[in-house]
């Protein structure tokens, strides 16, 4: 008997692995391939496209593609005037829309779409079974970029993130299931726009990939791994620079503060090196694992942001014990004094920065804790199993 057809809808190019979002989508995916789906992913492509075809064949059947949009200074700020959020604007595709539309009319049986802004490719009826996989509240990330902005630029994200709101809405009562990455992201979805039913499924991550290695007796080395064009991001390092590490650096001038992750604004980097502190920004990177483990610990210092954030747990996975806000560990499912510190005041986190430096039995307590948590429940094959039940579900009831 063949397998039922399932088309996985990506609004980006899932290759390099080099944001949370893409690295959770594939690890999903090459670890649902040859189970109970015959899956085909459609997303846009770019010009070196043949570099990926392993990296294709890891996790689909067969892929169709379009086009990517050559993004720019002038289609952001088309975006952010016109009605869309400007997020999604830059998604749309004539190309991308008719790729999905023959997709469609030569039979899928189950359509997956990969985060809200997946729904400008697709058309305005569906008949197949449809899953929307949300990795975030979308209106939230930009709400709470809301909330820290100053000046005109609150007014921009106020007004982004009301579109987002309206868009988000529309877009998600489309679908028979909605999939929600923790469960603090299932009912606040489904309080906020009325969804009947929300799934929720793990946040996983690559055990093998990410290979354990025991802390180091002695520490210096704090580590942020993520990529630096993210306003969230940015956000965070500006507030651990600023007023997180001038008290560690007062305390241990000799520790190093590394930022792994591509395209570090230069303001930010010439920040850094203007104010005296011991700070490395590496840039891109072919592969994280080396820097991780170059380190003694991890940072998180986010204070916007939705969804999970992969980060925490391939630090853990690489043994590293990690600071971070409640919000840089939201629905992760993990507890504080056990698997990580927790610290959402610049002092709090500066001294949890201190403590684990100083301290080697609780850097050890807290790796060795948070890889047995790991091992226990967020494997990517355990949360493959998850994902294709509510597919299954969903075909079933459509």
């Amino acid at each position: 008997m063949s397998r039922p057809r399932l088309l996985f809808i990506s609004p980006r190019f899932l290759f390099p692995l080099n944001e949370g979002g893409k690295i959770r989508t594939v690890g999903m995916l090459r670890a649902m391939k040859g189970g109970v789906f015959d899956i085909t992913l459609a997303s846009p492509a770019p010009a070196d496209l043949g570099l990926f075809a392993g990296d294709i064949e890891s996790v689909a059947d067969r892929f169709i593609s379009w086009p990517a949009a050559q993004g720019g200074f002038i289609a952001k700020t088309l975006g952010v005037l016109g009605p869309l959020p400007a997020s999604v604007a830059t998604d749309r595709s004539d190309a991308g829309r008719a790729a999905i539309a023959k997709a469609l009319a030569a039979g899928t049986d189950v359509v997956v779409a990969d985060f809200p802004h997946s729904a400008v490719l697709l058309p305005d009826r569906l008949d197949a079974a449809s899953v929307m996989f949300t990795h975030n509240l979308e209106a939230e990330i930009l709400e709470r970029h809301a909330a820290v902005a100053q000046g005109w630029r609150r007014f921009v994200w106020q007004r982004e993130a009301r579109k987002m709101d309206t868009f988000e809405r529309a877009t998600l009562r489309r679908f028979d299931s909605v999939v929600a990455v923790s469960d603090r992201d299932a009912m606040a979805l489904a309080l906020r726009y009325g969804l009947r039913k929300v799934s929720r499924i793990e946040t996983g991550v690559d055990l093998d990939f990410y290979s354990y290695q025991p802390p180091r007796a002695e520490a210096g080395v704090a580590v942020f791994a993520g990529a630096m064009d993210s306003r969230t991001n940015i956000d965070g390092i500006e507030f651990l620079l600023r007023a997180v590490w001038p008290r560690v650096h007062a305390a241990r001038p000799s520790s190093l503060m590394l930022i792994a992750g591509r395209n570090p604004p230069a303001a930010l980097v010439a920040e850094a090196k203007a104010s005296g502190m011991n700070w490395r920004f590496t840039g891109s990177v072919a592969d994280i694992r080396p820097h991780l483990h170059a380190g003694d610990l991890s940072v998180i210092p986010l204070r916007v942001g939705s969804g999970t954030r992969l980060k925490a747990f391939e630090a853990m996975a690489s043994g590293l014990p990690v600071v971070s806000t409640t919000l840089g560990v939201e629905g992760l499912g993990l507890s504080p004094g056990e698997h990580y510190l927790a610290a959402d005041t610049e002092a709090d986190f500066a001294d949890a920065v201190l403590r684990l430096l100083d301290d080697s039995a609780l850097r050890t307590r807290l790796a060795e804790a948070g890889r047995a948590l790991l091992e226990a429940r967020y494997s990517w094959p355990i949360i493959a199993r998850q994902f294709e039940a509510i597919c299954q579900e969903a075909l079933r009831t459509a």
